[in-house]
């Protein structure tokens, strides 16, 4: 019995899966773009720079159009409902290629990331590529895993409804793929309805309609970009570890002597492992949140930030309390900490009395 005033939904729900690596292969070839495609992948594109325009072009009205259309025709009863369809999202992938000119190039490289990324990925880091911060609150998965597939390897980095992954796709081609089941796990400014009418900018979870797929297309995409920025600071540790030996010197602000860091032991590995943290990455690092995590009084961390600085390892932002780690200290410590997370400690490993 249906009684007034009652919203009752029609029971006729479609789903439909949408490939974009061939809708941008279509506009390319409406524009005279040359490329070659096998499968999901794109081995060479002519022109990159106008295929990225075209791809981040998303016309949302014409896809809700043409979804609209589909509907009629595969589910005619809809003719008898005003109200039509409203188009949700389930689940969203977005992929970075970096396309290799030989195997030779990539394969080496590739190992190399996939042994650091296993090892050297916490959870702080998986948080830190989705743009969240890590609190003691969080209650879902988190973790890393490695398969090897026929078509090559792939190492995922998940938390809760969300992955990233990396492939190396027919051994030429590097993907990186932020997938997300429940698209509300992102966040981002956009304009809030309260029950009492008002209205308000603030940060608030994604929406699940057709309309935020811009939105996600840049969210997933930086989550993209933060992870090929990790990569790329645990690449090559000759670099780093030459920075190590630099850093491990004093050094003279004109007024005082500093002295280096020792970056694999007491004190400071304890700095370094805090202000490292995932979320300081995102919003700063300040006085007090290292006086919480070491257990120091704000002189003592006054300090130890005015020697970070003078060493070039962190940067002050504007007239904020609030401070990064430059390229440099980015670069130290990530070659440190991989270092010690992958050789260091296991080498000890192997070698203690039984």
């Amino acid at each position: 019995m249906l009684y007034e005033g009652t919203h009752v939904w029609a029971p006729f729900r479609l789903q439909f899966y949408f490939n974009g690596h061939n809708q941008l292969a279509a506009k390319m070839d409406k524009q005279g773009i040359g490329c070659t495609q096998i499968d999901n992948s794109f081995l060479a594109i002519d022109d990159f720079a106008k295929a990225q325009e075209l791809a981040d072009n998303i016309d949302v009205r014409r896809l809700q159009k043409n979804l609209n259309q589909f509907a009629e025709k595969f589910c005619p009863v809809i003719r008898h409902f005003s109200s039509g369809y409203y188009w949700s999202l389930m689940q969203i992938e977005y992929s970075t290629y970096i396309v290799f000119k030989r195997q030779i190039d990539l394969q080496p490289l590739y190992e190399h990331m996939v042994r650091t990324a296993i090892h050297a990925v916490k959870a702080d880091n998986i948080a830190t590529f989705l743009g969240r911060k890590l609190n003691g609150n969080y209650q879902g998965e988190m973790g890393n895993d490695f398969h090897t597939r026929i078509q090559g390897t792939r190492i995922k980095h998940h938390m809760g409804h969300v992955s990233i992954k990396m492939y190396d796709k027919l051994g030429i081609v590097l993907r990186i793929e932020t997938t997300v089941n429940d698209v509300t796990f992102f966040k981002h400014h956009r304009k809030v309805e309260h029950r009492n009418g008002t209205k308000e900018m603030k940060l608030a979870p994604v929406r699940k309609f057709i309309y935020s797929l811009p939105v996600m297309s840049e969210l997933m995409s930086a989550a993209n970009r933060r992870y090929i920025d990790f990569l790329a600071a645990i690449d090559d540790p000759s670099a780093g570890i030459k920075d190590l030996d630099e850093i491990s010197r004093p050094v003279n602000d004109g007024n005082r002597t500093f002295r280096g860091f020792n970056l694999f032991h007491g004190d400071d590995l304890d700095l370094f492992l805090a202000i490292a943290r995932g979320e300081f990455t995102i919003s700063g690092c300040r006085n007090k949140n290292l006086r919480q995590l070491l257990k120091r009084n704000g002189p003592q961390i006054s300090r130890m930030l005015k020697r970070l600085k003078t060493h070039g390892l962190i940067k002050k932002i504007g007239r904020t309390y609030k401070y990064y780690l430059t390229a440099l200290g980015l670069k130290v410590v990530t070659t440190a900490l991989k270092l010690r997370e992958m050789f260091i400690i296991p080498s000890l490993a192997i070698y203690q009395p039984r």
